[in-house]
């Protein structure tokens, strides 16, 4: 049927190709003008282009010249020219695709072509690469072409001081590695001044070997985390003295109805003698009277076996409306652990995540994104339903003539490698260059003892030391060289043939395992036969593989012990082969599903991440922010009179006492309202009353502090209060994430609980940043020398420049085990649900 679509409407991909090909021959038309131009009036082209943009014309219109500007000035910096083929490649990017392009088709030069048309805008173009060595050697050769075009270059390495990093975004082409852009845009998101921020508004990225990072790291969350300011100690200290010095009535007052509680004037004074301080409402002592206060409630609010039960020494919510328990939530904002305290069990989370976030969140928030790699069809659904990016095939510039071999399958995994050492051995006796591609170190070495005992020199690569694996895999097709790799290593450099080894039967690639990713298998045999070179490809199987146990081995071994094989007998059948392609694509349709659960998840964070993180660079901006503040207390009134005054109650009946109560613990001086002054006033009109005496106190206090001191205190409070509720709201949500599959037991949806739960716990931050704002606002004792500190400090690497450097990206080990619960959320094992497809 596909068949028979494509006769009548042709292959899209095919139709894309012609379509391009016709601005090929545009470029291709403008050639014999642009060699005639000296290299100044070749310069002089870019200031041209920037011009006609800043008058309206659009990039599309200009393609065509900027193109062939390239080209004319690669071929004189670079001395290489742009084949039609690339730059039909560059058409790819430029237009938001991913260009998959054989290996050796030079993608690094076709990436010069939509990087320079794009950097004419002066927002930034980020080329983002798997490691620091590809970064740096692409900055570095590619810069000549763009600083000889009057363009500049930034390489934004890991381990740069601050203004170094500054400096590299600051340019109009900026490279680095996927780890190193989304932590600075973490880091970026923590800063306590506009200044400190590295990046400018993402505009368009295009990351090379798009598939790693957009696919195999996709599960891999960046994530900082750190010790919070709070010590445990401090949550000990606080309930001992809650536990011993304090009296209800007397020293707090419990609001049932918000269900919080409030010290008063003895119950401050308490606190300042027991702790040693002048006034628990300086600034400086915001931890601990945070702490007090969480304290206060875990003791006069929440009950034990109504609010919480204890079990197997954790605190485990109940939930209010069901009764159920609640496993893996954790109450936010201290409380969870206040209530530790109390119940003295071990406070948990001394190290808390500070902020964390996908690739592929990060990558989607760019305007426009690219991507360029050999191997993308296979994933071609995933790319376009995740990123919303189309694939495009690029043809190669020469036919490709290797000849990819039926795979070869043993009974034991001893019996293959074996033969894989006889391989090797015949290939090399010849002087033909042979790869050997491994999925582990530990293959990798146990392969090389073997060449050892024969006496076959060869190298060992396993992708870590990267700069030395670029130099040792660059030369794996000179004549008789034998190199064994994991998949990965030297990725993104070209292997070049030797004199006289074409004749040899050119690079021989043996893969010695299956991946579960036909994509890895791919770029494996892609090492061989680059650009028209003669090559083969071979994979040598056993039934003892991972991949064969998971997926009908048993058959298969049987089978042949029916028929007398032996471990050294192989089987060599283009049917296993499809019978393995086939276990392939329905692995790679599970680990698409299970990608897929982890974004859905994480788009729940996404959508408050950016309402936090919008909201704080808001404050940061602003040069006054007094009317954001105002915006945050006037919901605090409304809530408390709310809650004391409800529609459903007479007037006579509503809890005056109560709202002058907490308005005199919370924001206004002591005595200056009385119940009187609220008594037969409408709900709108006591919330107005209560306003207004606020803006009185506001407007006071800013006369005492004088402007320039009462707007940095504002931006001291409120950032602050934001910090601290975000990084508590984060981890609460990590928990909750953690133990949400169980949920499923109990028939419900986990994701829609999660989702469900984390909006609610969302609006309780936001309640509690309204509430710690026009606390501190309006209560806290103010210093000339206010500063901003930040609430808490990632976790740094050793060593390095000095500046602290974040550490990399937590690795969490997303290999389910068997037994496991299905990461889907169904509730099932892993092994009844994805993990028996």
């Amino acid at each position: 049927m596909l068949g028979l679509v494509k006769k009548i409407f042709g292959d899209a991909n095919e139709r894309e190709i012609k379509r391009l090909t016709r601005t090929v021959d545009q470029i291709n038309a403008m050639e014999p003008d642009f060699v005639k131009l000296s290299d100044e009036q070749l310069r002089a082209k870019t200031d041209e282009f920037r011009a006609r943009i800043e008058k309206g014309e659009q990039t599309e219109a200009i393609l065509p010249e900027v193109f062939a500007t390239v080209r004319e000035a690669s071929k004189r910096v670079l001395n290489m020219r742009h084949f039609d083929v690339q730059l039909i490649g560059g058409m790819v990017l430029h237009d938001g695709k991913i260009a998959e392009m054989k290996t050796g088709e030079g993608k690094t030069l076709v990436a010069t072509l939509p990087v320079y048309l794009n950097a004419l805008q002066g927002k930034g173009v980020h080329v983002i690469t798997v490691n620091d060595y590809l970064a740096q050697r692409d900055s570095t050769q590619m810069g000549q072409l763009y600083e000889f075009l009057g363009l500049t270059v930034g390489c934004n390495l890991h381990g740069l001081t601050h203004a170094e990093k500054q400096e590299a975004y600051a340019a109009d082409i900026t490279y680095g590695t996927n780890n190193e852009f989304g932590f600075d845009y973490l880091r970026d998101n923590m800063v306590l001044y506009k200044e400190q921020m590295v990046q400018r508004p993402l505009y368009y990225a295009i990351i090379d070997e798009v598939d790693s990072i957009l696919i195999d790291e996709a599960r891999t969350p960046l994530i900082i985390s750190g010790q919070a300011a709070k010590s445990t100690e401090l949550y000990y200290a606080a309930d001992r003295f809650v536990a011993s010095r304090l009296k209800g009535e007397e020293d707090y007052t419990v609001d049932i109805k918000l269900r919080s509680v409030t010290l008063t004037e003895s119950g401050v004074e308490k606190a300042e003698k027991a702790f040693g301080i002048d006034n628990l409402f300086d600034h400086a002592h915001v931890l601990l009277n945070h702490h007090i206060q969480q304290a206060l409630k875990a003791h006069a609010i929440m009950k034990r076996d109504v609010d919480y039960v204890v079990q197997d020494d954790e605190v485990v919510i109940v939930d209010e409306f069901t009764g159920r328990l609640m496993a893996g939530r954790r109450y936010s904002d201290g409380l969870h652990q206040a209530i530790e305290a109390k119940e003295q069990l071990k406070v948990q989370n001394e190290s808390m995540t500070l902020a964390t976030i996908t690739f592929q969140n990060y990558f989607r928030m760019y305007r426009k994104l690219a991507g360029m790699t050999g191997t993308a069809k296979t994933e071609e659904e995933e790319f376009k339903k995740i990123y919303g990016l189309d694939v495009v095939q690029i043809p190669t510039n020469r036919t490709n003539i290797r000849n990819d071999m039926a795979d070869v399958v043993y009974k034991t995994e001893d019996g293959k490698f074996k033969a894989v050492l006889e391989e090797i051995v015949a290939r090399h006796q010849k002087n033909q260059p042979v790869l050997v591609g491994t999925v582990s170190i530990e293959n990798s070495e146990k392969l090389s003892d073997m060449l050892k005992r024969r006496g076959i020199a060869h190298k060992v690569l396993n992708a870590k030391y990267h700069a030395e694996e670029a130099e040792i895999i660059s030369r794996a097709g000179q004549a008789g060289a034998v190199t064994i790799a994991t998949n990965m290593a030297g990725r993104g450099t070209d292997i070049l043939l030797g004199d006289g080894v074409p004749d040899t039967g050119g690079l021989h690639i043996i893969g010695t395992e299956r991946h579960e990713s036909r994509r890895i298998d791919n770029q494996l045999r892609g090492r061989a036969g680059r650009q028209g070179d003669p090559g083969s490809t071979q994979f040598y199987l056993s039934l003892q593989d991972d991949l064969m146990r998971r997926f009908g081995a048993e058959n298969i071994m049987g089978m042949m012990d029916r028929l007398g094989f032996d471990e050294d007998q192989p089987i060599e059948s283009r049917l296993i082969t499809r019978a393995i392609e086939s276990a392939q694509k329905r692995v790679e349709g599970n680990n698409f599903d299970l990608r897929k659960v982890v974004l859905q998840y994480d788009d729940v964070m996404n959508q408050q991440r950016e309402v936090i993180y919008k909201q704080r660079r808001e404050v940061l901006y602003s040069d006054n922010i007094r009317e954001v503040v105002q915006e945050m207390i006037k919901p605090v009134v409304e809530r408390i009179v709310e809650a004391h005054c409800p529609a459903e109650e007479v007037p006579e009946d509503w809890d005056l006492q109560a709202v002058v109560d907490y308005a005199h613990a919370t924001f206004l001086k002591e005595d200056t309202i009385t119940k009187d002054d609220l008594w037969g006033k409408e709900k709108e009109e006591i919330v107005e009353f209560l306003l207004a005496k606020v803006k009185a106190l506001y407007d006071e206090r800013e006369e005492q502090l004088g402007e320039e001191t009462m707007r940095e205190f504002e931006k001291v409070v409120v950032l602050r209060a934001v910090d601290s509720k975000w990084m508590d709201h984060i981890d609460a949500m990590d928990q909750l994430r953690q133990g949400i599959h169980l949920r499923a037991y109990g028939g419900t949806d986990p994701l829609r609980e999660y989702q469900f739960e984390g909006f609610e716990m969302f609006k309780e931050m936001i309640d509690h940043i309204q509430e710690e704002v026009t606390k501190y606002i309006m209560k806290a004792h103010v210093e000339n020398n206010l500063e901003r500190q930040e609430v808490a400090k990632g976790q740094t690497e050793t060593g390095g420049s000095g500046e602290p450097q974040v550490k990399k990206p937590t690795k969490r080990d997303d290999r389910v085990g068997r037994n496991d619960p299905c990461p889907c959320g169904s509730g099932k094992k892993y092994k009844q649900c994805h993990g028996n497809a």
